[in-house]
């Protein structure tokens, strides 16, 4: 008899023990929710047109896409990573990639307005599903530190001019990411964006 009473106790404090559980602990986070908020604070930028948009929702939610860091005046890398990525996204679209939208953040916000960023686009014959953005400096040095566009030589860090060179790409509803050399061949770049993009077709 004791051991029967045993038996329903415990198995009333599983019963009870599972229902507090549940109530004291929240579902696990997905991959794509960890990576939103450790690296895609929703901050408000404005676009190369004026537009004011949200970086997460607006810009990378349900999206594939194409990030790097630049700024106008830049004589440095930013025009070869441009002109790099012109073509690069001229040959995806011509293997069908037609969704991908490519975004390019000022490093010097406080420097680059929306009309200065619109010149640079139309100097570079940017086209397509392509927006330049600018925004609050604050904002824009969190996104550069959340993306990992940071060099560990605080001196380096520091001095704008000498910036990542880094393309980031990636599928965002499949959590998929990566990054390349924007320097690097155009053909190159383009075949490394494609590797987030199957999950994305048919």
């Amino acid at each position: 008899m004791a051991a029967i009473n045993r038996r329903q106790l415990w198995a009333g404090a599983v019963r009870g023990g599972a229902s507090t559980a549940v109530q004291q602990f929240a579902s696990p986070l997905s991959g794509r929710e960890i990576i939103r908020r450790r690296s895609f604070p929703n901050v408000l930028l404005t676009t190369h047109m004026g537009k004011q948009v949200r970086f997460y929702d607006d810009l990378l939610k349900d999206k594939a896409v194409v990030l790097n860091m630049m700024y106008a005046d830049c004589s440095g890398v930013c025009p070869t990573i441009t002109a790099n990525l012109v073509k690069a996204q001229k040959l995806l679209e011509r293997r069908g990639a037609h969704d991908i939208s490519f975004y390019s953040i000022t490093i010097k916000p406080e420097e680059d307005t929306p009309e200065k960023l619109r010149a640079y686009a139309q100097m570079h014959g940017v086209r397509g599903k392509w927006l330049f953005l600018t925004g609050d400096p604050a904002d824009v040095e969190l996104l550069r530190r959340t993306l990992g566009y940071v060099d560990i030589i605080p001196e380096v860090d520091k001095d704008k001019a000498r910036h990542s060179g880094i393309v980031r790409y990636g599928n965002e509803p499949m959590s998929i990411w990566g990054a390349c050399q924007g320097s690097a061949n155009p053909e190159w770049i383009a075949e490394q964006i494609s590797f987030m993009l199957p999950p994305l077709r048919g």
